[in-house]
């Protein structure tokens, strides 16, 4: 008979309604290592092999379900395993006797047994409990982290998978869902910026209108302020831009919120210096330095974790080189020597603004050095800010740079 642990594995995989393939398709994405594959997880539910804890975890995430219970009961399995691996000098008769009582006993009492009770809880009644929650919360806070390191093409199957994830596990959520819905909010704000970054607009545009409704239903405006900022980079014109910026600024007022407003306010001054609004980009920046100066971005919200001191420096490189201000040349300095030897996480986007700034501003030897280390540093740490930065620079290096041009336009396309 099949052991009951291989059952409850195939059950689960069942009921996340995924094949075999896809299976070991979200566990990899949970764990980030791509080294799963479909055969394992069908040994796993014949019973061929057993999953390590470290997997077990991995499994539990993927599939929204309590990994203590999962680790009781592969520990249970491993027990029977070992029991069936003593048996096997017996002679046959009693191992057929033996095999009969067991399965007997297993049939009677399937509900009393650990594995049997954890089966009952996936049903559609039983309520997420607090582990799995805190599980679905941390991967989505984790996946915008990893935002600043991954290529769009490897983060939106990353973030697909674990938005279906969290949303088969909402209609269980009981006292969570205010949480579990932020936490779809934020990882569909992810899934919309990544098809944006990929070319694929309407599904960008969808994911951000699903954002928005989190937020009404989980009743948090910051998380429309996501979906707001995220979709400003895609608006067609540039009053729609700052529509959107207007109503995130006011969705990101209040404590605890000081990391989010300074990214909206640093994004307003953004456009507003491409519309050559001087005194209103100014006044954005500087409302933006001084929510800065409040701001903790590793211990607010997760989609926060991004707007480094680097990311700052970044925007005020934005906003001094279109206006072709003279604070460029100071900023530039200090965002070099905050930078320091090694590329932290979001220098990539920190060279991009400087070197547009510097071209922009006049000043192109400068600028192509700069950007010859950006071409290099999106190669080394690509991430989805990547693609616009490099079409920003080919568009201001001089004529004698074509053959560097011709790289970055091929890159962002």
């Amino acid at each position: 008979m099949p052991d009951p642990f291989a059952e409850l594995l195939l059950r689960i995989r069942k009921d996340a309604g995924r094949t075999q393939e896809e299976q070991a398709a979200a566990i990899n994405d949970v764990s980030g290592r791509y080294t799963l594959t479909r055969r394992e997880v069908s040994r796993y539910e014949n019973f061929e092999n057993i999953p390590t804890n470290h997997t077990l975890r991995h499994i539990a995430v993927a599939c929204g379900i309590p990994y203590e219970e999962l680790k009781r009961e592969a520990k249970a399995a491993r027990a029977r395993r070992r029991e069936e691996n003593g048996r096997e000098e017996e002679d046959l008769d009693a191992v057929k006797r033996r095999t009969l009582l067991g399965g007997t006993i297993v049939g009677v009492s399937a509900a009393a047994e650990p594995w049997g009770r954890l089966a009952f809880a996936l049903s559609k009644d039983s309520k997420i409990d607090t582990s799995a929650a805190a599980a679905l919360i941390d991967r989505a806070a984790d996946l915008h982290v990893q935002e600043l390191n991954l290529s769009a093409h490897r983060l939106q199957r990353m973030v697909e998978s674990h938005l279906d994830t969290i949303t088969a596990a909402l209609p269980r959520a009981g006292e969570h869902e205010q949480a579990l819905t932020i936490a779809a909010g934020e990882t569909a704000a992810l899934a919309g910026w990544v098809a944006w970054d990929l070319g694929e607009l309407d599904k960008a545009d969808v994911y951000y209108k699903v954002t928005s409704q989190c937020a009404a239903m989980a009743g948090h405006p910051p998380l429309r302020a996501l979906a707001l900022t995220y979709a400003s980079y895609g608006a067609t014109t540039p009053g729609e831009k700052l529509a959107f910026l207007s109503q995130a600024a006011q969705d990101v007022r209040g404590h605890g919120n000081a990391t989010a407003a300074a990214w909206v306010l640093g994004r307003h001054a953004e456009e507003a210096a491409s519309l050559g609004d001087e005194t209103g980009a100014l006044r954005a920046l500087e409302r933006a330095r001084f929510a800065y100066d409040f701001a903790d971005h590793t211990s607010e919200q997760a989609w926060v974790r991004f707007v480094t001191p680097y990311r700052m420096d970044s925007l005020a490189l934005s906003v001094y080189g279109q206006l072709g201000r003279p604070e460029l040349v100071t900023t530039a300095d200090s965002a070099f020597e905050r930078l320091g030897e090694g590329l932290p996480d979001g220098g990539v986007v920190v060279l991009g603004d400087l070197a547009s700034a510097l071209l922009r501003g006049g000043d192109a030897d400068q600028g192509v050095y700069v950007a010859r280390q950006f071409t290099a540093a999106t190669q080394a740490k690509p991430n989805t800010m990547g693609k616009e930065r490099a079409a920003k620079i080919a568009a201001w290096l001089p004529d004698s740079e074509r053959e560097l041009a011709r790289h970055l336009r091929q890159f962002a396309s």
